[in-house]
């Protein structure tokens, strides 16, 4: 889902802005709370991708409907918490909508590459995006948050024009452009936010601590899906536990192992 008109619009902080990023975290996390089936969210910039259990009923997996519904429900958390994050900036027609696509993966592995993708690509995004910067977008190809770092320091803090600071920056590689946000502005990249960096990851945190691979049967015994043998009294109750658990936000790299080896549940290929 994704929508990148706003940001020039209410003027939004370059290269991010926080606020607009936190907004986005809470709408997905409002999702996430409504629909139980969802396994895990990842945002970056204007978009979030919702992850489901693979083996999910919901709306007898009808693409329309389950589109439609997340689609639906996110914008209208979004509009609702506008004012928490915007209190100064009323929103005005156009209201803020959003779009999306649903994607069926065949494999865990797939979806993990989907999502090392997603986050190899926050790199390339940029939630303030400008006329000006778009224009240098299309001529110079992708744009990683670490080119919009510096881009956006050498207008707001070296006083460039645009195309001035798209020159100096045309053909540098990723040492360049640290060189040029330390020895100019003082700014070292490697401390910018990880939420910058890396995006944002929803998942639910039932208070499990096993951290070993996990066993087919514990997953069939929680799944709360058709097809496992499980009672209708049992898949409500497996419901409910969903909708109790707390939903956990991190700035974490996700294309490693290292995530995965320690949420082991999170993702369970049969």
């Amino acid at each position: 889902m994704a929508n990148s008109s706003l940001s020039y619009k209410y003027n939004f902080e370059k290269p991010n802005d926080r606020r607009a990023l936190d907004l986005m975290n809470a709408a997905a996390t409002a999702v996430l709370q409504e629909m139980p089936d969802i396994v895990i969210a990842y945002g970056i910039s204007d978009e979030y991708s919702f992850v489901f259990n693979r083996r999910s009923n919901l709306f007898d997996r009808r693409e329309s409907k389950i589109l439609t519904t997340i689609v639906s429900t996110f914008t209208s958390y979004y509009v609702h918490l506008w004012p928490s994050y915007f209190p100064h900036q009323t929103l005005s027609p156009p209201i803020p909508s959003f779009d999306g696509r649903v994607v069926q993966y065949p494999s865990i592995k797939n979806l993990r590459d989907y999502l090392s993708w997603r986050q190899v690509d926050c790199n390339f995004k940029t939630m303030s995006k400008h006329p000006l910067f778009t224009q240098a977008d299309h001529r110079e190809g992708h744009i990683n948050n670490l080119y919009n770092t510096a881009f956006w320091a050498l207008l707001q803090k070296g006083q460039m024009g645009a195309a001035e600071a798209e020159e100096m920056l045309k053909g540098t590689v990723s040492a360049d452009k640290n060189e040029i946000l330390f020895s100019k502005f003082g700014i070292n990249y490697n401390n910018e936010p990880e939420q910058f960096k890396k995006g944002s990851l929803l998942v639910r945190d039932y208070g499990e601590k096993s951290k070993g691979p996990p066993d087919k049967s514990a997953n069939n015994a929680h799944s709360g899906q058709p097809g496992d043998g499980m009672s209708k009294t049992q898949k409500e109750k497996e419901r409910k536990r969903r909708l109790k658990a707390e939903i956990k936000l991190h700035f974490v790299d996700i294309i490693r192992d290292d995530f995965w080896e320690a949420h082991p549940r999170l993702l369970v290929e049969e």
